[in-house]
């Protein structure tokens, strides 16, 4: 396959991979488009996102536009004269002006099996929801939000013990495979796309940290989604004694012989904590300020006796 002419357009730690699969492949990347530098830190020192680090690391050409509106962005990009450009978590919607600048149009790799989570946050909003499975899917973009007709998809299960940290790392390789595959059909010109579903599309909305808060009086499986989805950030958690504490493991244990407690109640030594439906034990928790601890070693430095009610 002749190496294809191309722009990159990615932000996070998700797509560093794929831009790794682009150059390996041996693509003229002309052109890497990440978001600007962002405060970050105790200090609030402007940082370069992963994938601008990881461009300049390679000498590849960086492009940092605030947004993609102005006509000046926009001519620039046209003049690279790109067979494609490719576009994984970039974080700014592109103008159509963009979408059809490049011979092969723009392909985007997506987190979920679409048409289920389109939208910012599909790894989180899978595993709250209980899914059993997720996957990659490549699409031909369009100036929808993640409607765009799928070229490829690849599909894994979500296990019991998979957290959205984990989860995203797999579907970043995943991605970034399923990628490489699909940009050789697309230059040999056999790749063929189909239509999405709109009837079975599902809203990934970005994660709030108000949602990571804990509701005892909810069933113990459902709890423990919210915690694998929020783990390790921006973390799911819960009040003790006025104390905001993160909770980053959890499992589900039988109730059986247990007497029936008000939700959030600790039913024994070693953090097994009721709710509405079903108990859960409490396996690895992170006090603000503090570093995160399996339960026995958190307990050692701040007990909570049987009967404590969590908030």
């Amino acid at each position: 396959m002749p190496p294809l002419r191309l722009a990159f357009m990615g932000t996070p730690d998700f797509a560093v991979p794929s831009l790794a699969a682009l150059v390996e492949a041996g693509h003229e990347v002309v052109a890497v488009y990440t978001q600007p530098p962002r405060a970050a830190g105790r200090g609030k020192k402007a940082r370069p996102s992963p994938v601008q680090r990881w461009a300049e690391e390679r000498s590849l050409p960086v492009r940092i536009p605030a947004r993609l509106r102005d006509p000046a962005d926009q001519a620039d990009f046209a003049a690279l004269a790109l067979d494609l450009a490719v576009v994984v978590a970039y974080g700014l919607i592109l103008p159509k002006a963009v979408l059809d600048a490049p011979r092969l149009g723009c392909v985007n790799v997506h987190a979920s099996l679409l048409p289920r989570w389109r939208g910012a946050a599909p790894i989180q909003r899978a595993i709250l929801a209980g899914d059993r499975e997720t996957g990659i899917t490549i699409m031909r973009m369009e100036e929808g939000l993640d409607t765009g007709p799928m070229l490829a998809v690849r599909s894994t299960p979500i296990g019991e013990a998979d957290t959205a940290g984990n989860l995203h790392d797999r579907l970043a390789e995943m991605g970034a495979a399923l990628l490489a595959e699909t940009l050789v059909e697309l230059a040999a010109g056999r790749a063929e796309a189909a239509a999405q579903d709109d009837t079975l599309a599902a809203y990934a909305a970005k994660i709030e940290k108000a949602e990571g808060r804990i509701d005892w009086g909810g069933d113990a499986g459902a709890i423990h989604c919210q915690v694998r989805a929020f783990a390790p950030v921006p973390g799911a958690f819960f009040d003790l004694a006025g104390e905001r504490i993160k909770l980053l493991s959890a499992a589900p244990e039988a109730a059986l012989g247990l007497a029936a407690c008000a939700p959030g109640t600790v039913l024994d030594e070693t953090l097994l904590v009721a709710c509405g439906e079903g108990v859960l034990r409490l396996l690895r928790l992170q006090r603000e300020g503090k570093s995160a601890l399996d339960a026995e070693a958190f307990l050692r430095g701040r007990p909570v006796p049987q009967g404590t009610v969590l908030a």
